[in-house]
Parts: C-alpha cells; structure tokens; sequence
C-alpha cells in the first residue's frame, strides 16, 4: 500500500506516500466535488493508482477520515473564532 502515516507530515494524517497530499483531500476532489480519478490524478501530479489506493482507503477508513474531518472543522472554526475578536489594549 501507498498510503503512509508520519506524526511530522500532515499531523500523522494518512496520506500518498512521499507527498503531503492527504487521503481525505483526494476523496474530497473525486466524492465531494465530483472530479474524476484521473483528473485528480493529472491536478496533483501522482499516479491514478494513487489516487484508487487513497479512495480504497478512504472507504476502509471511513469513521477515522470523517473524525479526522470533524477535529479540522472544530480546530479551523476555534482559529476563525479568536482571529474575529477584537485585539485587547493594554492600558
């Protein structure tokens, strides 16, 4: 299998191997925006094999890829949150 896992890339989310393209990311491209594998394929430079390896993982993983999801959305909203809040003055 080409999809590998390293705590120092991608915070040890699984990904194609020598690359920092997550699994999560080519599903997103193929399931949620409907892009085509070879598409996917052709836009992140990597083999279509690739791509059909983080699909196929993808779906073996399904519970682990969505609470991965879920920790990113809660994590990028506590980041927009305290980036909209007005900067205290020290007095």
């Amino acid at each position: 299998m080409n999809i590998a896992r390293d705590d120092d890339v991608l915070g040890g989310e699984p990904r194609i191997d020598g690359t920092r393209i997550g699994v999560r990311h080519v599903a997103a491209r193929v399931i949620d925006r409907g892009q085509s594998p070879a598409h996917v394929a052709d836009q992140l430079d990597v083999a279509l094999a690739d791509v059909y390896e983080s699909l196929s993982y993808y779906y073996a993983h399904i519970d682990e890829i969505r609470e991965l999801e879920a920790e990113n959305e809660a994590a990028f909203e506590r980041v927009q949150e305290l980036s909209l809040k007005p900067k205290e003055t020290v007095k």
